[in-house]
């Protein structure tokens, strides 16, 4: 069935284990492109040291060259997916960036490693606003926060095995053996998809037809159209902001616990993976349910909670990061890395909620263009400019002062936060009904 024609169909839901199978194949394909995303910020210090390089260096590394790709061609292939067959499409990106990380256990030297990051960026750009159109398309809109906080929960898993990887298998084989053992499996979880994954119908989860107005078949006439959206405008900036303080805190995290705290690199992927894996899984999942609950309750009142404990966790951050001791840093940075994202899976939801049925994986692609260009690109390296800034006379404290500063843009993003929510309130007063 052509595009067209699944769009004018009357919608019908999928049956549940089809439901099932596709939120836990798309879960493993975002679980492994977070892997392969965050297994750089593991190896950063042994990778410092054989090639010689500034935290600046490092920052754009983990930062600038794969985010400008990721971003930016996320929004042409997804303007392919809005037309076309997506679980191809997801399957061919899979495979492409798993190769090229495992072939980043090659590299000689810095230049090499921005090449083949820069080929990750590109391969991960075509999965993730594909796959958030096709959960849209499976759940309806009072079920798609929990939806997609578990598909970003594979992130949390993602970063478990990243972690873990990374820190043991670097410590007992190089780092060079790390990249091959996260790269592989995502070759054969391409090859998975097209046996078992299924193309559901383009709104076949609506239970009513909004949303599904003509909209601009051009690339800038659907963002000017997104764009125009007070909710969506808000809802892109918060999501931005928020992403800069973790992306910034995520990257540097590994490096903070090998400097200020003197761990040992399987002790760091050891922590990483329960602190950010584990717990972070759990607060992905709470954060996604705790917005459905008040969404139903009253429209604005998920995202007002989020801007909430947006401004919660920042003097949490700041007291765990400049703690002295390791045991101290833990206990108080629990809290806020349980609720570092909770804003995740409810601000695709509520993207893929608000925009036209149409334009979805393109809806998908432009909030991930605005998260990785401005989040991804300068989160980390705003704390790796810092860092290196006041190194001369703090020492290892200067990367802790660098987190503790990322952190403050949180009060940005929670102003954001609670506008979107009083643009939904509108929204819905105006309408008469809630999306």
């Amino acid at each position: 069935m052509s595009v067209e024609a699944q769009m004018q169909a009357t919608p019908s839901a999928a049956r549940p284990n089809e439901r099932r199978v596709a939120l836990g194949l798309l879960m493993a394909a975002y679980m492994l492109s977070v892997t392969d995303r965050m297994i750089l910020s593991v190896l950063f210090e042994p990778i410092k040291q054989e090639f010689a390089l500034t935290d600046t260096q490092l920052g754009l590394l983990g930062g600038f060259t794969f985010a400008l790709f990721y971003a930016t061609l996320g929004v042409p292939l997804a303007k392919y997916a809005d037309r076309n067959d997506r679980k191809r499409l997801i399957a061919a990106c899979l495979i492409l960036f798993s190769a090229m990380t495992a072939l980043s256990g090659l590299a000689t030297g810095f230049l090499t490693l921005v090449v083949l990051r820069i080929l990750v960026g590109v391969g991960e750009a075509g999965v993730n606003p594909a796959s958030q159109s096709m959960i849209a398309d499976y759940y309806p809109s009072n079920e798609r926060s929990f939806a997609m906080s578990v598909l970003t929960a594979g992130g949390n898993v993602g970063m478990i095995f990243g972690f873990l990887a990374g820190g043991f298998v670097s410590q007992a084989y190089g780092w060079r053996a790390a990249f091959f053992v996260v790269g592989v499996p995502g070759i054969l979880l391409g090859l998975a998809f097209l046996l078992f994954l299924k193309e559901p119908q383009r709104g076949g989860a609506e239970t009513s037809a909004k949303g599904r107005s003509p909209v601009s078949s051009t690339i800038t006439g659907s963002v000017r159209a997104m764009f125009a959206s007070p909710v969506l405008r808000q809802l892109l900036a918060a999501s931005t902001l928020s992403g800069m303080v973790t992306y910034g805190i995520l990257q540097w995290l590994p490096t903070y616990f090998r400097r200020v705290h003197e761990l040992e690199q399987g002790q760091v992927g050891l922590v990483m993976a329960l602190v950010l894996g584990v717990i972070g899984a759990i607060g992905t999942l709470i954060g996604g349910r705790l917005t459905d609950v008040l969404t139903r309750k009253r429209v604005d009142l998920g995202v007002k909670m989020i801007a909430i404990q947006q401004l919660v966790m920042i003097p949490l951050l700041v007291i765990g990061f400049m703690s002295g001791t390791l045991t101290a840093a833990l206990a108080v940075l629990v809290l806020p890395f349980l609720m570092l994202s909770f804003f995740l899976g409810p601000s695709l939801a509520l993207i893929q909620t608000y925009a036209p049925v149409e334009m979805r994986s393109l809806a998908a692609a432009i909030k991930m263009l605005c998260l990785n260009l401005v989040g991804l690109s300068l989160g980390p390296l705003i704390v790796g400019v810092i860092s290196d800034v006041l190194e001369p006379s703090q020492g290892a404290l200067s990367l802790a002062i660098g987190l503790s500063s990322i952190a403050l843009f949180s009060i940005w993003s929670a102003l954001h936060f609670w506008l979107a929510g009083r643009a939904m309130l509108a929204q819905e007063r105006r309408t008469g009904a809630s999306v």
